[in-house]
């Protein structure tokens, strides 16, 4: 037997959901985000395949997306029953004799030691179909990475394996930004240094990234662009790092006192979701949509952790105080971040994004 590690996600799974509570949503564009409405300012939390073949994805205002396919189906979020069906999924995946670390909604890692890993992803598949309805696609890999990675590849409802065997055949000619963790910014700076490839990323000067991005994050990217990873599974509960509230705003703020007041509010949200956790906070951070849609997000360190409603409110206006202000507002979120060394975690699906 082999150690293997494997990534269950779930395709579409937001918008499977919804088609499970309501069939005749079925082979139509579906789109889910807001309250449903398409001419208030939401984003699009996730859409039906239907949907993203006329250019419809996550993270994309609604407005754009009824620009885009004003046929669809759009629906508000209903993160109670999403919670409901990824507790199902992650029940089944526990019913194996396997090793599971959930990493949210609709993804887990899964560890084992099995002859046949294709096997076992089948199996996994067949029984969360069976259970709950859902397909799911799984990448099979010797670490983390490239069990994450694989998953692209299978999806939708299939399986991939990617390895140290098939690393370069397969990941090698792909842009920088195909690698887990590094997004378009990063892959525009590792182009000007002339990485534009994995392979070339791979075969990087460690110093010469290390003086471009740092000491710890140059050598990290390396590191990823050679498939290395973690390869424990730990089924550990998964730890909520921070809790976050956030607004979108249909009429633009324009008043700095309005943001303030705004701001208040958002952070007493979020205090109250901080007394249920029962842990101190040691960061607080703010995030501001000006308008037309440029966001910027900052961070502070707490001097004490803290946990009160008014210490929240404090923080979050010292870090709003941070921001160069003049344009119109449309959106505010404010963040409370734990200690790594916190107790009695909770699962949880808040993003903060």
């Amino acid at each position: 037997m082999a150690d293997w590690v494997l990534h269950v996600d779930l395709d579409q799974f937001i918008a499977a959901v919804e088609v499970l509570r309501d069939p005749s949503l079925r082979g139509k564009p579906v789109v889910v985000g807001g309250n449903g409405d398409p001419t208030e300012r939401a984003v699009v939390a996730t859409a039906s395949y239907e949907a993203r073949e006329f250019g419809v994805h996550s993270g994309m205002p609604l407005r754009t997306a009824f620009k885009k396919l004003p046929d669809a189906v759009f629906l508000p979020a209903d993160h109670a029953l999403y919670e409901a069906a990824s507790a199902d999924v992650m029940a089944v995946l526990r019913s194996f004799p396997v090793v599971v670390e959930v990493m949210g909604w609709d993804e887990a890692f899964v560890g084992a030691s099995v002859d046949d890993p294709f096997e076992l992803a089948r199996s996994l598949q067949a029984a969360v179909l069976e259970s709950t309805g859902l397909h799911c696609s799984v990448g099979i890999g010797d670490n983390k990475l490239r069990a994450k990675l694989a998953t692209d590849f299978g999806k939708p409802a299939g399986v991939f394996q990617l390895t140290r065997a098939n690393w370069v055949e397969v990941m090698g000619h792909r842009p920088t930004s195909a690698l887990w963790g590094i997004g378009t910014k990063t892959e525009r700076k590792l182009a000007e240094l002339g990485f534009s490839t994995v392979t070339e990323l791979a075969s990087a000067s460690v110093e010469a990234l290390a003086a471009r991005f740092g000491p710890r994050m140059g050598p990290y990217f390396r590191t990823l662009a050679l498939g290395a990873g973690d390869t424990v599974v730990s089924a550990t509960p998964w730890v909520v790092k921070s809790r976050s509230h956030e607004k979108t705003y249909q009429q633009d703020l324009t008043s700095l006192e309005d943001i303030r007041r705004e701001v208040v509010a958002l952070a007493h949200q979020v205090a109250l979701d901080v007394a249920a956790e029962g842990r101190p906070v040691v960061r607080v951070g703010v995030k501001v949509r000006f308008v037309p849609f440029f966001t910027k997000v900052r961070l502070m360190k707490l001097p004490a952790p803290a946990s009160s409603a008014a210490e929240l409110a404090e923080a979050a206006l010292t870090v709003l105080d941070r921001f160069e202000h003049g344009r119109a507002v449309r959106l505010l979120g404010v963040r409370a971040e734990f200690s790594a060394d916190d107790v009695e975690p909770k699962p949880s699906s808040s993003t903060y994004q």
